[in-house]
């Protein structure tokens, strides 16, 4: 649960990674380089603090940067003001089964990152989880027991 949690941001909270993420690659890089680079110049390596801080410093920062590029591929963005054509909470959803050929409506309900870490969304909450943040048109895959269904988001209305 705490790893679905991680995944579910705002558009401030996106943002916000987004930002992360480039300072570390662009800046955060950069300096370690350099730091690196000093503690080499001064010699022996082998009992050297200032270059052993450096390389576990940059270990810790890709790490990090490995953290944040796998949350924002998998990341859902909840953003509860309303944005026409775009799925959020409080929504009813039609759309096309792709397999079956015939269309459904969902109602996407809940209010809290919680609801939706509790299964709390849509009378299918998988199928609600993967709608969040979609727009008309997306086509959605949702993994089913024994395969992966897909739909495709025909319209979005505020209810």
């Amino acid at each position: 649960m705490a790893e679905a949690k991680k995944n579910i941001l705002t558009p401030d909270g996106l943002k916000a990674l987004e930002d992360e993420l480039q300072g570390l690659k662009v800046v955060g890089r950069k300096e370690i380089a350099q730091k690196i680079k000093e503690a080499r110049e001064q010699g022996d390596l082998s009992e050297n603090a200032e270059y052993d801080a450096a390389k576990d410093e940059q270990r810790d920062m890709e790490a990090r940067i490995e953290e944040i590029e796998k949350i924002l591929k998998n990341a859902v963005v909840i953003d509860e003001k309303f944005k026409k054509g775009v799925i959020s909470l409080g929504c009813h959803v039609l759309l096309e089964d792709i397999s079956l050929g015939k269309e459904v409506e969902y109602h996407i309900v809940g209010s809290t990152e919680a609801d939706i870490l509790q299964n709390k969304i849509s009378n299918e909450a998988p199928i609600g989880r993967a709608l969040l943040g979609k727009k008309i048109g997306d086509v959605v895959e949702v993994e089913g027991i024994n395969q992966v269904n897909e739909f495709r988001v025909i319209d979005v209305q505020r209810k």
